[in-house]
């Protein structure tokens, strides 16, 4: 069969997806062009090969806000009074205090009734009804960089408070200035019921809408009152487990087959005091200390947590990948000789995931509401630590003791294994990649020559970064499509990738470019993010050999494989093709071997391109540069 696709459009990634039937039919579709590559498919089922299921997913990572104040659904930010340190007094920020020092004194103590969070806001009303203001005098909390408070939707309410005498407390949400009162309930209760600490719930529901919105705490009643961990969330989260439903749905979008977490260097912290602690992100929320990370720099209450991870992981069907941190952090290292208590909370962090419900972690996993085993299956050991002074010693007594615990767990050294072998053991090791635009599409064939014995490469960060991604630039997204494509042709060498950064706050750029951008309201996806729709077959695809003749001034790579599709579960060939010049192309297919014939009638093509190669969606502009699918018409 013939095939001619030719494009007038230069720097385009595109996308046939050709309906396989049992109707014998050829095809020729024509346009201007000046430049002519040959694409040579072989579809016969002796050179076809298997693609691992798990090649292409996701990587999460706490930067960018891209968890609290992100995928998290939880609006208050520094819920519990803990950012400012354990140290009282404290700074609150970024609670605010309503009406001055004349009406009211707040300040942080160390009274709350959570033992590993014991810092509180102690708030004294020197008002009464006649003196304070008509408004009240409290503290508000304007959420990360305002909360989305939408009409008609509900949000529950938590808070512990305490009070010396009998309490007569506002909670609201309102607009960003406190005029507009979106919701509101008033907690009214003696002074035995809350003499000690009390946790109160409720919820509101809005009868407006404002995206900058925040929680107001306020009272015209003398006296003091204590406040600690104040939560407010959207009660339509994803599956009901906590996470912001518009972002989850992006990701659903790309269909990933795993998600490594929670980092990224997140995981090792600039020192290991400040690194993630899973032991310290599970249990009630109430009781989580929460940390600051101190590589991002910026505090995270851990409401999101090891638990959530591993829930969301199966929530999105994709494998769960934990990374956990080996004993070395950016500043500092334990020594291999004092290793073993990190590897036993390691081992207890997979027993936590794995264990029945009658071993000691796998029930406080059941005790929080899921008592079947997670399908934890992958490992990382550190992350970027490969050549630190004690990274290997390190590295095999954690291999050592996981593959005694737990034989089928695959685990993942942080060493490059691709251009020469490793002096370790492991499954997979991983491979990071940020590079300019040209050198990632010349990358293509950076496994071309990897050995298909021994450990497989886990591609867990790739992106063009620099001037020529902007902010998320088509540019971008072609040499990234490129790099995929070769990643897809040798996957017998490459086991899994995934793209990095995932997502970002547009309050709190701290890497760029990334796959989703947000704030408390918006959010869209850069070419990146798009691009990857174009990959969310291909796990566990029928990769073809496919064979690309052109001038070698031609900058073209391209990629075959049978897949069934998710939507209709149809089986189609889909050929994917990227031009990375500045010219069209008239790319020629042939294909032989294939077993059914191809029908024009349900087949499609699939084009990302733009006017610029730097464009860039916005806010403003969302689909600037999007996937555009159109139906193959038999010329």
């Amino acid at each position: 069969m013939m095939i001619g696709l030719q494009r007038t459009t230069s720097g385009v990634l595109f996308c046939a997806l050709f309906l396989i039937s049992a109707s014998c039919q050829s095809f020729a579709y024509d346009l201007e062009v000046n430049q002519t590559a040959f694409l040579k498919i072989d579809a016969s089922p002796q050179s076809g090969r298997k693609i691992p299921d798990h090649l292409f997913g996701i990587f999460f990572e706490e930067i960018n806000h891209a968890g609290a104040g992100g995928i998290w659904a939880e609006l208050v930010s520094n819920r519990g009074f803990e950012a400012g340190g354990p140290n009282t007094p404290s700074n609150i920020d970024p609670w605010g205090i309503i009406g001055n020092e004349t009406f009211i004194n707040v300040l942080t103590d160390r009274s709350s009734c959570f033992n590993r969070n014991k810092v509180a806001l102690r708030m004294e009303v020197l008002c009464d009804p006649v003196g304070c203001p008509d408004s009240g005098v409290g503290v508000y909390n304007p959420g990360y960089w305002g909360m989305n408070i939408e009409q008609g939707k509900t949000y529950k309410v938590v808070l512990h408070v305490m009070s010396s005498g009998s309490l007569n407390l506002s909670v609201s949400l309102t607009s960003s200035d406190g005029m507009q009162t979106l919701a509101s309930n008033n907690i009214i209760a003696s002074a035995s019921q809350v003499s000690n600490w009390t946790k109160i719930e409720f919820q509101l529901e809005s009868k407006g809408t404002n995206s900058n919105s925040r929680l107001q705490l306020t009272t015209n009643h003398e006296g003091v009152i204590w406040l600690d961990q104040v939560s407010v969330m959207p009660t339509d989260t994803y599956k009901g487990h906590g996470f912001r439903k518009e972002l989850i749905s992006m990701i659903e979008g790309i269909q990933p087959r795993f998600i490594r977490f929670p980092g990224g260097c997140f995981v090792e912290g600039e020192w290991l005091r400040n690194a993630f602690r899973w032991r310290e992100s599970i249990g009630p929320w109430e009781e989580r200390p929460g940390h600051f990370g101190d590589v991002w720099m910026y505090w995270t209450d851990d409401g999101l947590g090891y638990y959530e991870f591993l829930q969301l992981a199966e929530d999105l069907g994709a494998a769960p990948i934990w990374v956990f941190n080996n004993g070395i952090s950016h500043q500092d290292e334990v020594a291999t000789s004092s290793i073993a208590p990190f590897v036993k909370d390691v081992l207890d962090s997979i027993e936590f995931a794995r264990g029945s419900t009658n071993s000691t972690w796998g029930s406080v996993r059941a005790a929080m509401g899921h008592p079947e085993p997670f399908e934890l299956k992958y490992v990382a050991i550190g992350n970027e630590d490969c050549g630190k002074p004690n990274y290997r010693g390190n590295y095999l007594k954690f291999y050592d003791a996981i593959r005694n615990a737990y034989p089928d767990i695959k685990m993942i050294s942080n060493c490059d294994g691709s251009s020469s072998p490793l002096d370790h053991p492991a499954d997979l090791y991983d491979f990071h990649v940020y590079n300019n635009a040209n050198t990632l599409f010349n990358m293509a064939n950076q496994f071309d020559r990897t050995s298909r014995t021994g450990p497989k490469a886990f591609v867990s960060e790739y992106a063009v970064q620099g001037k020529d991604a902007g902010t998320g630039s088509l540019l971008a997204a072609l040499a990234e499509a490129a790099f995929l494509i070769g990643l897809e042709k040798n996957s017998d060498a490459v086991e899994m990738a995934s793209y990095a950064p995932l997502f970002v706050n547009t309050n709190d750029r701290r890497a760029n470019p990334d796959a989703i951008v947000f704030n408390s309201w918006q959010q869209y996806g850069t070419p990146s993010y798009w691009m990857q729709h174009f990959f969310k077959e291909s796990s566990g695809a029928t990769l073809l050999l496919a064979t690309i003749q052109a001038n070698s001034s031609v900058p073209v790579v391209a990629s075959a494989i049978i897949c069934q599709s998710s939507e209709d579960n149809n089986e189609y060939l889909q050929i994917k093709v990227v031009n990375f010049g500045s010219e069209p192309v008239n790319l020629m297919f042939s294909i032989s071997g294939l077993q059914n014939t191809v029908s024009s009638s349900g087949s499609k093509m699939t084009i990302l391109t733009s006017s610029n190669v730097m464009d860039e969606n916005s806010f403003q502009e969302p689909n600037k540069v999007v996937p555009i699918q159109s139906t193959l018409q038999n010329a």
